[in-house]
């Protein structure tokens, strides 16, 4: 298992309910993370409609997971 900080903005932390959680996880790759919290917060939107950073880095969604890593979904933003 690694444990891993998360961050949530918009539709995502409504959905969660909390801008944050420190989670333990067995997936291997951001993808099986993000596939995880879906099933477990009922995330609508799908891994290809965000965006994904580790430690300040944007990422690709197979990036291995390392302990204490931060990871943050961003979903995509309405502007005007």
């Amino acid at each position: 298992m690694t444990t891993v900080q998360l961050q949530y903005y918009a539709q995502l932390r409504e959905q969660a309910g909390r801008s944050s959680e420190t989670v333990s996880t067995a997936a291997a790759d951001l993808r099986a993370l993000y596939r995880e919290l879906r099933e477990r917060h009922g995330f609508s939107l799908d891994s290809d409609a965000l965006k994904v950073a580790v430690n300040n880095e944007f990422s690709t969604w197979d990036r291995a997971l390392h302990e204490g890593d931060t990871v943050v979904f961003i979903p995509p933003v309405a502007g005007g």
